[in-house]
């Protein structure tokens, strides 16, 4: 027998106990005549005593361990008489009569604490021993329990989990899929699937009312903090709803999420905010509501001053920085250069400063008067103390600096707690978006997703017009996922291939299977697919995705460990039918 308990279970109720545990060595002490060893396994640690008068040669072969060496004691639990509050285990310690190695380690490449010195690289490279710190390891137990409640709820919920292919058809929409040549079918390929839309779909026409899963998406796109080449959803589909029956059923598993992972209790209704409000009042589809300093518009109230920034600007807003009048000029400078950086895209900043006296000090002092700025102070409900912070420029891109600003000065304010959750649904998406390099229309979620009734009429008289049955779960600024009534009419899906310049043909060459099944009695039904990689990550209060996940890709998209993506043999090439062109890289 390896062990009797595990190295977190012990306590002082077992003392007297005779034991045998199995684990990694993670610290030893020599004092004098004492050694003492912390074991580790995945459930905590438990603090072995050698003693050199009692045991001298079991003594002198603890003091030969090294660190990560695999072993196994037997000994006798006794009560600590320096406790360790910090432990799990720490009222106890195990007097050991007997060990044996199982295996040796080398030093490792660097240290398994909780604060390692092994850069990002180094520990991707190694990845199966950082996933033994303890932090890395409470991450993929958070993730663990995570999809352990998801699967819960659902399941109670009445949904089926139903696994769909992961060797499918390459589609034109969306980013770019991930290919897999056929051998069999020289010159053909397979894809992977960026989502199991058409499949969840077609499960609907099947009868399967209520279906999930919790599945690997691929997409080949840029890689960032909140993205992976392959990522988990949890994907769902219902039948015979409306968009509020999707709401309410997963507002209640984020509601489910919340009680059992977080000790949150949310009973208000999570607030339900349209598209053209979001995007007027924060910038982003993906509010962070933990905070205000909603943008507010001054186009109207600022031109005509001989301001020329003003004058030819498209769209002039901004927000309110609370208590913040008292900034310097030094940090002013700094605001300046943060909305003049490239991911932000804003020429400059201008700032009103509301002074406790009741005058005002701007940048623009020598354009505009006291009474003017106090009108933007009016219309920005600005008080005493407060900064205005103003852009202007071309509407969408100014909005969307002004959102980066407000997050920005979130963080600086401290107002974006980690432990705080606000939580919404973004709903009356645009369908479809124009795009000018290729002069037509793509849809803002996917090709199935259904117009509002209202908007039908304007599919083809006004598409950018048009809103979508669509709606997005935001959480702390973060899209935690997002989903739709879909199109279950055969006509209408029809319609909606034209308007992305679909022509008839193309149409049923990409997707006559699931027209052909809507030809069958096609249920009404809509669904959602949430991020659960993200999802895990914010409830843990990180900004990135790849700490929970066990085994990620770096930022380059590769994987350091096993090094992958690699060349395949020419045997290999030779056999899928497959010819590597080398581009000239100069």
């Amino acid at each position: 027998m390896y062990r009797t308990h595990n190295c977190g279970e012990l306590k002082l109720r077992d003392k007297g106990k005779e034991v045998k545990l199995s684990g990694w060595v993670h610290k030893s002490r020599d004092l004098g005549g004492m050694t003492f060893i912390d074991l580790r396994d995945r459930y905590g640690k438990t603090q072995l005593v050698f003693n050199m008068e009692t045991d001298s040669v079991l003594c002198s072969k603890a003091r030969k361990l090294g660190r990560e060496y695999v072993v196994r004691v037997k000994g006798i639990v006794e009560e600590r008489s320096n406790k360790n509050p910090k432990m799990s285990t720490g009222d106890i310690e195990i007097i050991v009569t007997g060990l044996d190695i199982l295996n040796r380690s080398e030093l490792p490449p660097f240290t398994l604490e909780e604060e390692t010195d092994g850069g990002d690289e180094l520990r991707m490279k190694y990845r199966y021993l950082d996933l033994r710190r303890e932090p890395v390891k409470q991450n993929i137990l958070h993730r663990h329990r995570f999809a352990q409640e998801v699967r819960k709820y659902l399941d109670g919920q009445g949904f089926l989990e139903i696994e769909t292919p992961v060797l499918i058809k390459s589609t034109p929409e969306g980013a770019r899929d991930f290919v897999v040549p056929s051998r069999e079918h020289p010159g053909d390929f397979y894809a992977l699937p960026q989502s199991p839309q058409t499949f969840k779909q077609l499960l609907m026409v099947s009868g399967f009312d209520k279906y999930f899963q919790v599945v690997k998406c691929f997409r080949d796109e840029d890689l960032r903090a909140d993205r992976q080449p392959e990522f988990t959803q949890v994907d769902c589909e219902m039948s015979f709803v409306e968009q509020d029956d999707v709401l309410v059923t997963f507002e209640g598993l984020a509601k489910h999420l919340f009680t059992t992972l977080k000790g949150i209790d949310m009973k208000e209704s999570f607030l339900r905010l349209p598209y053209e409000r979001a995007m007027a009042e924060y910038g982003t589809d993906k509010p962070d509501l933990r905070f205000g300093m909603k943008i507010r518009e001054l186009s109207p109230i600022v031109k005509g001053k001989g301001f020329n920034v003003f004058d030819n600007a498209d769209y002039t807003g901004g927000i309110v920085a609370p208590g913040c009048a008292s900034f310097s000029r030094k940090e002013l400078d700094k605001l300046t250069d943060f909305v003049r950086k490239p991911q932000v895209g804003a020429k400059g900043l201008v700032y009103v400063k509301c002074n406790e006296d009741g005058t005002f000090k701007s940048s623009v002092d020598k354009f505009f008067g006291q009474d003017d700025l106090k009108q933007w102070a009016d219309e920005m409900s600005a008080g005493k103390g407060d900064l205005l912070l103003i852009l202007a420029g071309e509407m969408a891109g100014t909005l969307s600096a002004l959102s980066e600003l407000r997050l920005e000065m979130g963080n600086r304010l401290d107002l974006r707690d980690p432990e705080k959750f606000s939580a919404l649904w973004v709903v009356d998406f645009p369908l479809l978006e124009w795009d000018e390099d290729a002069g037509r229309y793509f849809a803002m979620h996917h090709p199935f997703t259904s117009p509002r009734d209202e908007d039908l009429e304007l599919l083809e008289k006004d598409p950018g017009r048009v809103r979508a049955n669509a709606y997005d779960l935001v959480i702390n600024g973060v899209e935690i996922g997002g989903g739709s009534i879909r199109i279950h009419d055969a006509a209408i899906q029809e319609r909606m291939f034209r308007a992305l310049g679909f022509s008839d043909e193309e149409a049923r060459s990409q997707f006559g299977f699931l027209l052909d099944a809507f030809k069958y009695g096609a249920p009404p039904h809509g669904g959602v697919a949430f991020g659960f990689d993200r999802w895990v990550s914010v409830f843990a209060g990180s900004e990135t995705i790849r700490d929970f996940i066990a085994f990620p890709k770096n930022n380059a998209g590769r994987d350091v460990m096993i090094n992958s993506p690699s060349t395949i043999s020419e045997e290999q090439l030779k056999e899928l039918g497959l010819q590597i062109i080398k581009h000239n890289q100069s």
